[in-house]
């Protein structure tokens, strides 16, 4: 977790220090994986962002007063025009 976060917040040294104990706990090629693995979920969500992909009914549910407060459903896709 230290490692997705270090590498989504762009703290160089934060990530400096969570890259040297990832490897140093689960090895170079864990690491790799790991650091793919957050780099693939990050493209994904942009993906689904971008092609107006809908949120699931209880992610949804989940998210509504911030959907709401940020103005998310007023936005294009979210009107099912695309």
């Amino acid at each position: 977790m230290e490692l997705a976060d270090a590498m989504l917040e762009g703290d160089a040294a934060g990530l400096a220090g969570a890259r040297e104990r990832s490897i140093a706990a689960a090895g170079p090629a864990a690491f790799v994986d790991a650091a793919a693995v957050v780099a693939l979920f990050n493209a994904i969500d942009r993906v689904a962002d971008a092609t107006g992909t809908p949120l699931e009914p209880s992610k949804r549910e989940e998210s509504a007063d911030l959907l709401g407060r940020l103005g998310i459903d007023g936005y294009y896709a979210a009107e099912g025009k695309l």
